[in-house]
């Protein structure tokens, strides 16, 4: 099993930036997608942002382009989210996922390993 562990959520005024972390233990060929999804209240589960993390590929969801940075630090088996620009719409729930990728590429449907979550919230 993999074990993903999320850090750094809270709360934080619109503008405002937060960096989550997501440190995962390692299971060779599972791990090799690292991604960052969320979900807010009434809504469904929405893909953020994705690393290919062989070669540090990465896919952004519509919502984070431009304003979110996904980043791994392979030493410390840690991937990262930068996120600026907050606005209220990006509260929600955030997850860090793993999965194994499929051709050199993550779609949502390789995601098998979750965490726990941790909140955002932004006010206005």
């Amino acid at each position: 099993q993999v074990q993903l562990v999320e850090s750094g959520g809270g709360s934080v005024q619109a503008g405002g930036s937060l960096r989550l972390a997501c440190v995962s233990s390692k299971y060779y060929g599972r791990t090799n997608c690292m991604g960052w999804f969320r979900r807010s209240q009434g809504k469904e589960r929405e893909e953020v942002a994705t690393i290919y993390t062989p070669f540090g590929r990465t896919f952004y969801g519509d919502s984070a382009k431009g304003r979110f940075t996904i980043s791994q630090d392979n030493a410390d088996n840690t991937v990262y989210l930068q996120m600026d620009s907050l606005q209220p719409d990006d509260s929600a729930m955030y997850y860090c996922a793993a999965g194994g990728s499929v051709g050199g590429t993550c779609p949502k449907a390789v995601f098998e390993f979750w965490g726990q979550g941790t909140q955002v919230t932004v006010s206005e």
